[in-house]
């Protein structure tokens, strides 16, 4: 028997691509609202509690109203939204960041999808706290870039508008007040007191993204080097399917390499004083659905890597 799986919001650019990635998979059983029906809470109450699994692609309060209409014990809800990522009774779906964080994925009926740039920044930081290198009150700063097809469909379809103004074809800089929405989870999984400095950058290209780290090595709790760094990060995601560490010998790093994929690559560049720790990856992918859809499989019990 195929497992049943409702999108709600499938209609968004996380929605569709979940969706495109679930639609050819014979273990899978895709319900479907017709146009009308996807706005009418009764059918959307009546679908959500029929599927095994339900992803919440909607924006938070909406998400939070899905929640609500969750009535089956057995149903698992992943949301992809911000809702719930620092709620408590919710697994936060990241299950390369510990043992616990993969059993949780799989024990728990409501996982909350990670932010795409926290995905990077935590994947970074995480272990230099929790290994001892940094205390939880280093003055962590974030540089990141995405492309536009992260900034939901109104954004897209600015950049993707032939009559645009010259401005979109910079990169432009944008959270100003430095309060950007995943900043508390990032604070929450890397276990920090001292809130980062976090500025993101929204680019003229569809997807890809980049998420950087600097470190000053004489600061950190612990003495240590680049390589040894490097070596840090090997360990830690030693034998994950997704996450791996190498290193851009060009001179460059490219944000769009790993587009199409759930892979996470972690690089890791510096110089004696200094460190630059770098995550890329598909901000739609490992980002969002690719992540999404890795939680389904271990809630489900099945290969994690399948359809990815």
């Amino acid at each position: 028997m195929a497992y049943r799986i409702f999108i709600d919001g499938k209609a968004g650019t996380t929605g569709l691509r979940i969706y495109e990635r679930l639609e050819g998979r014979k273990d899978l059983e895709i319900l479907a609202l017709s146009e009308a029906e996807r706005k009418d809470t009764a059918a959307r109450k009546a679908a959500i509690n029929a599927a095994d699994v339900v992803f919440l692609c909607l924006p938070d309060d909406a998400a939070r109203e899905a929640v609500g209409l969750a009535e089956n014990p057995e149903t698992v809800v992943i949301d992809a939204s911000t809702a719930h990522r620092t709620a408590e009774g919710w697994a936060y779906g990241f299950p390369e960041l510990s043992a616990a964080h993969r059993e949780a994925v799989r024990t728990s009926k409501r996982i909350a999808n990670p932010g795409c740039y926290a995905s990077g920044f935590i994947a970074l930081v995480r272990p230099l706290v929790t290994n001892g290198f940094a205390d939880c009150d280093y003055p962590f700063a974030c540089h990141a870039v995405s492309g536009y097809s992260g900034a939901g469909k109104k954004g897209i379809a600015e950049y993707e508008n032939e009559a645009r103004g010259a401005l979109y074809d910079t990169p432009r800089l944008y959270a100003l007040s430095l309060a950007h929405k995943h900043v508390p989870e990032m604070m929450k999984e890397c276990s920090l007191t001292r809130k980062p400095i976090f500025n993101p950058y929204i680019c003229d290209y569809e997807c890809g993204m980049s998420v950087s780290v600097p470190i000053f090595l004489p600061l950190l709790k612990r003495k240590t080097t680049v390589g040894e760094l490097f070596d840090l990060y090997a360990t830690q995601y030693a034998g994950s399917r997704f996450l791996s560490v190498a290193k851009e010998e060009s001179g460059f790093i490219s944000a769009n390499v790993l587009n199409g994929t759930n892979q996470m690559q972690i690089l890791v560049h510096g110089n004696e004083e200094q460190a630059l720790l770098t995550a890329r990856f598909d901000n739609l992918g490992k980002g969002a659905s690719g992540a999404a859809i890795q939680n389904m499989n271990l809630a489900l019990g099945l290969d994690e890597g399948l359809g990815l």
